[in-house]
C-alpha cells in the first residue's frame, strides 16, 4: 500500500476522550496487515543508516509496531513498561503528566554500552513519554539513534521537547 492508502484508514473521532479532541483512531491500520506491512516497511526505509542494533517501545502501542520492526530490522526488541510489570531488576525515569506523574521501567539489563537503539511508538503528542524512553535507555548506557512514529500531533509541539534527537513521523497532522 501506499503512503496515502494508509493514511486514510486513520480515522478522526470527534469529541473523544473528551469534547473538543480531534481523536485520531489507528485501529482500521491494525486490522489491515497491509497497511501495517507497509507501514513498518516505511520505518524500516527510515531506520536504514543508522545502525540499529536494538529496538524499543513503550507499552501497549509501542510494542505493535516495535516488535514487528525490530524483526524486519533483524535486531532484539526491548519492551519498556509501566511499573510493576518487569520480573528482573529495573530501571526507572518519572515524567510529569498535565495533571501529576507517570513512571516507564526497563529491566536493567536490556541494554548497554554500545547498543544504538530505535525507540517506536505509534505517535508522538506533547513528547513526555519518549523523552522519557530516551532517558532511560541512555541511562543503561545505550545510545538513541532515532525515534520513529506512526503518526504526529504537530501542533503539540512534541518535536520540542526531543529537540536535538532524529526523529521521524510517517504522517503529521
Amino acid at each position: 500500500m501506499t503512503a496515502a492508502q494508509v493514511k486514510q484508514l486513520i480515522r478522526d473521532v470527534p469529541d473523544f476522550p473528551k469534547p473538543g479532541i480531534l481523536f485520531k483512531d489507528i485501529t482500521p491500520v491494525l486490522k489491515h496487515p497491509q497497511a501495517m506491512d507497509s507501514v513498518i516497511g516505511f520505518m524500516a526505509e527510515r531506520a536504514a543508516g543508522l545502525g540499529v542494533t536494538l529496538v524499543a517501545g513503550p507499552e501497549a502501542r509501542g510494542f505493535l509496531f516495535g516488535m514487528p520492526l525490530a524483526m524486519r530490522l533483524g535486531v532484539g526488541f526491548v519492551p519498556i513498561r509501566k511499573p510493576g510489570k518487569l520480573p528482573w531488576k529495573t530501571r526507572n525515569v518519572s515524567y510529569a503528566l498535565e495533571y501529576g506523574t507517570d513512571m516507564v521501567q526497563v529491566h536493567e539489563d536490556a541494554a548497554g554500552k554500545g547498543d544504538r537503539v530505535l525507540l517506536v511508538d505509534d505517535l508522538l503528542a506533547t513528547g513526555g513519554t519518549m523523552a522519557a524512553c530516551c532517558q532511560l535507555m541512555e541511562s543503561l548506557g545505550a545510545q538513541v539513534v532515532g525515534c520513529q512514529f506512526m503518526v504526529e500531533l504537530s501542533f503539540l509541539d512534541g518535536r520540542n521537547r526531543l529537540a536535538g534527537r532524529h526523529l521521524n513521523a510517517l504522517f503529521a497532522y
